[in-house]
């Protein structure tokens, strides 16, 4: 009995120091490469899986563009409420094993998602190249 008390103690204080997954849940405004804000994005946790989709667009000659690169049931269709991050889930606090789709080429890739302090990074790999980009919270 005292073995078993020990134990359970012990693992208690084992998830008591893990530290937890930092929420990437919320607001993130996203940017191309010259560093001019691009989006908004709106990411939610369901049932374990992270989805993020496009909420604003900014510095656009259009209010709503249609995505013109999309192919399928994707295509004309209006960049604002696309899922860009779809069904991730989460691994030794990395988001993975899902999909990110990027409406200005109109692909679809493997992704990993991970938060470090307030910046989100965000790859997409076709192969073995990738590509990172990083998010900033919205305020």
């Amino acid at each position: 009995m005292r073995v078993l008390f020990i134990l359970i103690i012990s693992l208690w204080a084992i998830t008591g120091w893990a530290e937890p997954a930092a929420d990437p849940s919320g607001l993130w405004n996203t940017f191309d490469k010259a560093g001019t804000l691009q989006s908004t994005v709106e990411i939610k946790i369901e049932d374990g899986r992270l989805y993020a989709t496009v909420v604003s667009i900014h510095n656009q000659s259009e209010e709503n563009p249609l995505c013109e690169k999309c192919e399928g049931d994707l295509y004309g269709k209006p960049v604002i409420g696309m899922e860009v991050i779809n069904g991730l889930t989460l691994k030794k606090n990395i988001w993975q094993q899902g999909t990110i789709f990027d409406p200005q080429t109109g692909g679809s890739y493997k992704g990993k998602v991970w938060l470090e302090e307030d910046v989100l990074s965000v790859r997409g790999y076709l192969g073995f190249a990738y590509q990172t980009k990083f998010w900033q919270r919205a305020l």
